[in-house]
């Protein structure tokens, strides 16, 4: 039985950043793990979701989980959204969102108000963090999703203002939930550590292989 683990990343890096990530997947899982790359800055979630579902469509395993951390899980959300279940038929698997601000984010919003802020975010996060558009998400697709959210706050989003409640730094705890979810948990760690804490790979792992995190 083979198993892949594609890895959507945020806002202004590239993938690599999530190294030891997608290594502890790999090992936990028995996986192959891949990066999916995107213009963060450039280009719309609608247009990279669009790229991703390129990417995903000629990956032949059994099971094919998805992990985004920050912006990468709104691309992988929208990649749902756009089709009653899947852009193509993909092989099964579940879906683990790291920090993605899904319903809004006030650091987004208050890095918005400064000079060239909107310009500095781009357009994927003009799209899907400065508008409505998390009001009305909700998660009912096929697949299982987990969500990760940290309450570390040490971060980016700090700088430009104050969140105003628990948070990892740059979103909101509460900006992460979505209804439809299968589980969530909360970590004690920040938006970036995230991608280099032990606890949430074995929560990945644990709820890609189970559906829960206590799995």
């Amino acid at each position: 039985m083979s198993t892949v683990i594609v890895y959507v990343h945020g806002l202004w890096v590239t993938g690599r950043e999530a190294f030891w990530l997608r290594r502890r997947l790999e090992q936990d899982l028995a996986a192959q793990t891949l990066a999916f790359p995107y213009p963060s800055v450039t280009a719309d979630t609608t247009s990279n979701a669009q790229a991703l579902a390129a990417f995903l469509s000629p990956i032949r395993a059994d099971t094919l989980h998805l992990v985004g951390h920050s912006l990468g899980g709104l691309v992988i959300s929208r990649l749902f959204e756009e089709a009653a279940d899947a852009p193509a038929p993909l092989p099964p698997g579940r879906i683990v969102l790291l920090g993605s601000p899904l319903r809004g984010s006030r650091s987004a919003r208050n890095f918005a108000r400064l000079p060239f802020g909107r310009k500095i975010m781009g357009r994927g996060v003009g799209e899907e963090l400065l508008g409505s558009r998390g009001e009305r998400r909700r998660w009912n697709r096929a697949r299982d999703l987990g969500v990760i959210a940290g309450d570390l706050g040490i971060g980016l989003g700090r700088l430009a203002g104050t969140l105003g409640g628990p948070s990892d730094g740059t979103i909101l705890v509460e900006e992460t939930e979505v209804d439809g979810a299968a589980d969530r948990v909360v970590l004690r760690v920040s938006h970036t550590g995230m991608l280099f804490s032990a606890a949430v790979a074995r929560a990945a792992a644990a709820f890609l292989r189970s559906g829960r995190f206590s799995g």
